[in-house]
């Protein structure tokens, strides 16, 4: 492909661009795309390589604190205790690969999210017009643009209808760049070449079509890809927050850790039976760099990038993809939800159900009804009945195929339907009536502009909002008779709008003017119009749509509509889906133009409805909420919707919705749906609680062993456990216990609740007290042990300890699954995942206890079941307490 990449193309007629890439207007045919997908491969970039996993299990050993230990271990090794050094290499082995499991795993995860959200590109093959990846895209495919799309692959246009293109990432120009088809005379640069398209650039005006003429690796930006490759992936903030917390309790534990050691060394100094003062050192020293090993959770990080993943995984089963992470755990907080309506909150099926036609005495609205096709070639002259579905079917960009696939947009697809339901098959139309020129829609204007020859007369035929379209007519359609437009007219039409409107319709008006002959139809000529009709349709809500706005509220989050359509249309939605009650406010667009910052903000939590809104106003509404403090997301799908849907906390683009907007945002609904909104806010709540709880579980673990290690310290009692049993504590219970329970189920309730302060701490909403109450639970388990032990010897004390300490970290799994509600409430089982890591925590214990490895670990030989039954009670009843602690501070909860 190198070669090709070195054509010039634009320097070509595009008849000889199409010869030399082997391709005609009707594009490939599959057989031929699929080989050159396998002769050119993908059309993406090569990513920078991910660490190899060799490399990743090196890193394991750049700890400070492993490499200490590591070093010490070897002196150990030298000065002759040779067997728990070797050991204590083997559980530092064990722990590196468990850590680069969780690497590979975390890693894994995210790449799958990449994978989620594709953006897709329209190709002719074989004639007909397909939605595919557009990594599928093949140098020769002919691709079809419009406003909002991103180009797919670098190619020589063919035609191009007002088109405008944003090439700033290779030109370095912010205005958009003017784009022909005609063949460049001489050679130029990149940013002169305006018959041609490039990769990853946006389409924010017009339509066009182009033929592919690189991809991959070889189109421009493919060319300066080295620089793309050394993007790096930030932290998202939760990660971020544990990272800086680990730091400020790593400092903590280290000077625990060093004050241990110094009432260590003094006691040997002091006690000269103690035995030799340079191995007591040594092993102090060893005991002190084990704490810090055992206590700093250093897999935290990893653990929740995985708790995070899975949440991403759940959501995309449910119609949510999360495109940025941070999303997951901002989604757990939202208060407010700022929805469109079209699609959304409603079925995005659009049918025409009535249309209005002035016949004089005979004006009003007509059901619409199944009439018999009509022959073209017998239409005489222009009238209502004929114009107002011909308008209908050529001012549209949809298409219905032949086995019934819609595609365009759904009312478009209404207008399709209307013209072939009442005989005008659109297909037909369209070929009798061929379109010449065309202004495509935007939401600025509110208008959409086509010109055909009729009769042969060369007219404009324009749809769009029925106010600016009425305003706008100076004559009307009356039967066959073209008739002034006056203002007794223009007000019974603008009533029958009205009406519509109240009754939740969406209403299009449609006129027409001659042209001159050769005219060039432009924006400045949308004006002085022949009013033909309105054509009235309805999209019902969708079925789902009650519940989750119900369950929305119930969970203190505020839906709010955010319109184009018209005010009481927009409210007639909202009554009927519950969104908007007794009390509420609607405002239009131009409405909250004339609002003050002060006023919007008094008024702000009763307004449930907003009409007929520019972007600029999705802009200030969302930024009103913010200053609430208000934890808001936003939903859109045009290009004009990519600043209000970054100016969101989370931005939701439909997946219906132009690349643009996708791209702009932190999430997309595959399938437009407001439920799969909630749903998704009930996964966010789910992860982010679940990472909580794995936070708790850890911190307050290592709590318990540092409460029960300075107990010993200050009672001057010999340290409860042994540098490797630390280690092989923090091997067997700080990851799989804690990924267990980031897959924990919701909670019930867990929508009940009101949603979580913005500026909530990561210990916030009772995380602290837990970790604190649970914590010193586990400490004085183990205190307890150790001291019973010692009735018998120092050995069998420092045993019963560590099997305490064990089996209580062990067991406080199942009190970590909820802050409400005890095991058996939950559903002793209902977590699989939590059971098998608590029996594989279990094994690994019953592999210590073997009699040759007892030793090892400083497990006596007095050590009996007696003494096991004493640890067992012990780690039960620290768990007791745990529940009988949250019974009495959290169950008020719920209440």
């Amino acid at each position: 492909m190198q070669e090709k990449n070195e054509i010039k193309y634009y320097l070509k007629d595009s008849d000889q661009v199409l010869a030399d890439l082997g391709v005609g207007h009707d594009g490939l045919s599959q057989a031929e795309a699929s080989s050159r997908l396998e002769k050119y491969g993908k059309n993406e970039l090569k990513e920078k390589a991910s660490d190899p996993t060799w490399k990743i299990f090196l890193e394991s050993f750049k700890d400070p604190m492993v490499i200490i230990l590591i070093v010490a271990a070897l002196i150990q090794i030298v000065t002759g205790s040779m067997m728990e050094s070797l050991i204590i290499f083997l559980v530092l082995i064990l722990n590196a690969v468990l850590g680069t499991v969780q690497t590979k795993k975390a890693e894994s995860s995210i790449n799958s999210l990449k994978q989620l959200s594709v953006p897709s590109a329209k190709v002719v093959r074989d004639g007909e017009k397909l939605t595919i990846s557009s990594k599928d895209v093949v140098p020769g495919d002919i691709v079809l643009l419009e406003a909002g799309d991103y180009v797919p692959a670098d190619g020589r246009l063919l035609e191009a209808e007002s088109l405008k293109i944003v090439e700033g990432m290779l030109t370095g120009e912010s205005e958009p760049a003017n784009k022909l088809v005609d063949r460049i005379e001489e050679d130029c640069s990149v940013g002169d070449r305006v018959n041609m398209v490039y990769s990853t650039s946006m389409v924010v005006n017009g339509r066009a079509k182009f033929v592919c003429t690189s991809t991959g690796m070889d189109t421009e930006i493919g060319k300066i890809a080295d620089m793309l490759d050394n993007t790096e992936v930030k932290q998202t903030p939760l990660q971020s927050n544990i990272e800086k917390f680990s730091k400020k309790l790593g400092v903590t534990i280290l000077v625990i850790c060093l004050f241990i050691f110094l009432v260590e060394v003094m006691r040997a100094m002091t006690h000269p039976n103690s035995g030799d003062l340079k191995v007591v050192i040594l092993n102090s020293f060893i005991f002190a760099v084990a704490i810090a090993v055992a206590a700093i959770p250093e897999a935290l990080s990893s653990i929740v990038t995985i708790v995070l993943s899975m949440g991403t995984n759940t959501m995309s089963k449910k119609n949510s993809i999360i495109r940025k992470l941070p999303a997951v755990e901002t989604l757990g907080s939202t208060s407010v939800i700022c929805t469109d309506k079209t699609g959304t909150l409603t079925m995005n099926k659009m049918t025409a159900l009535e249309y209005y036609k002035y016949d004089g005495q005979n004006a009003g609205s007509i059901e619409v009804v199944e009439e018999g096709q009509k022959d073209l070639d017998n239409i005489g002259g222009f009238n209502t009945e004929d114009m107002i579905s011909i308008a209908a079917a050529l001012c549209n960009d949809s298409v219905i195929s032949e086995d019934g696939k819609e595609i365009g947009d759904p009312t478009e697809v209404a207008l399709t339907v209307f013209a072939d339901k009442k005989g005008y098959i659109t297909k037909r139309v369209r070929n009798t009536y061929p379109r010449l020129q065309e202004i495509p829609f935007d939401s600025d204007r509110k208008l959409m502009s086509t010109a055909h020859n009729i009769g042969g007369r060369d007219i404009m035929i324009t749809k769009g909002a029925p106010d600016i379209l009425i305003s706008r007519s100076v004559k009307l359609l009356s039967g066959d008779q073209v008739i002034d437009m006056t203002d007794d007219i223009r007000k019974k039409i603008q009533e029958q709008n009205e009406t519509y409107s109240r009754n939740a319709l969406r209403v299009l008006a449609f006129g027409y003017r001659d042209l001159e002959s050769g005219e060039v139809i432009d924006i400045a000529g949308e004006d002085n119009f022949v009013f033909i009709g309105l054509i009235a349709m309805i999209d019902p809500p969708r079925a789902e749509v009650i519940d989750a706005v119900a369950k929305a509220k119930s969970a203190g989050i505020k839906p709010i509509m955010i319109t184009g359509d018209h005010k009481t249309t927009a409210v007639a939605i909202g009554e009927s889906i519950g969104l908007f009650e007794d009390g509420d406010l609607s405002y239009t667009g131009q409405e909250l133009d004339n609002l003050s910052e002060a006023e919007l903000d008094q008024q702000l939590e009763k307004i449930s409805v907003y009409a007929r809104v520019s972007p600029q106003n999705k802009i200030r509404i969302v930024s009103a909420w913010q200053r609430k403090n208000k934890v808001t997301a936003m939903t859109g799908d045009g290009v004009n919707d990519a600043p209000a849907l970054k100016s969101a906390d989370i931005g939701i683009a439909m997946g219906s919705g132009t690349e643009v907007a996708k791209d702009a945002s932190a999430m997309v609904l595959v399938d437009d749906n407001f439920a799969s909104i909630i749903d998704a806010v009930e996964i966010g709540r789910t992860v982010y609680s679940n990472i909580k709880k794995s936070i708790t579980y850890l911190f307050s673990g290592n709590l318990g062993a540092i409460i029960s290690i300075l107990f010993a310290v200050f009672a001057d009692w010999s340290n409860p456990y042994t540098a490797l049993q630390l280690i092989f504590i923090n091997m067997v219970n700080d990851s799989l216990p804690a990924i267990a329970l980031g897959m924990e189920n919701p909670e019930e309730g867990i929508m009940s609740l009101a949603p979580r302060s913005k500026d909530e701490g990561l210990l916030g909403g009772g995380t602290w007290q837990a970790i604190l109450s649970r914590g010193t639970f586990v400490g004085l388990a183990a205190i307890i042990a150790q001291y019973i032990g010692m009735q018998q010897s120092a050995e069998l004390g420092v045993a019963l300890a560590f099997t305490t300490l064990l089996l209580s970290r062990t067991f406080q799994t199942f009190a970590c699954r909820s802050d409400f509600k005890n095991p058996f409430e939950l559903g002793f089982f209902s977590n699989k995942y939590v059971i098998l890591a608590v029996l594989i925590c279990l094994g690994l214990f019953g592999i210590v206890m073997i009699p040759f490895i007892r030793p090892i670990f400083a497990i006596p030989v007095a050590y009996s079941i007696k003494d096991f039954a004493i640890s067992l009670g012990l780690a039960i009843g620290s768990i007791i307490c745990m529940e009988i602690t949250k019974a009495i501070s959290y169950k008020k909860k719920f209440k």
